[in-house]
């Protein structure tokens, strides 16, 4: 078999197959061809989780719970904070005064 025999060969295959995908596409009253869609994938819905009122109650007040801690640790820690601070005032020795220098720029000579 020659090339040309092979490709005839094939035309005819592919001719015959395009002539079965016709009649099998070809619907019942109307005749003309309907394209079939393909199926597109979707995204699945995020599903929410809904709190009851009574879990949303224990989680607030565990949270002020939590809030009410911390207020109070900080009230405790901050008086001893500020009395280190008066003390490391009195410790340092005074600062000299800064000398102030003026940057100003010169004025460009128009020439």
């Amino acid at each position: 078999m020659d090339h040309q025999s092979i490709i005839s060969a094939i035309d005819a295959e592919i001719a015959t197959l395009q002539h079965a995908r016709t009649l099998l596409s070809k619907t019942g009253n109307s005749g003309s061809t309907q394209r079939t869609r393909t199926a597109t994938p979707r995204k699945p819905k995020r599903v929410t989780h809904r709190l009851s009122p009574e879990a949303r109650k224990r989680i607030a007040d565990a949270q002020r719970k939590r809030w009410a801690a911390a207020k109070k640790q900080k009230k405790s820690a901050a008086p001893k904070t500020i009395r280190a601070k008066a003390a490391k005032k009195s410790v340092r020795p005074a600062k000299a005064a800064k000398k102030t220098t003026s940057t100003a720029k010169p004025e460009a000579t128009a020439a």
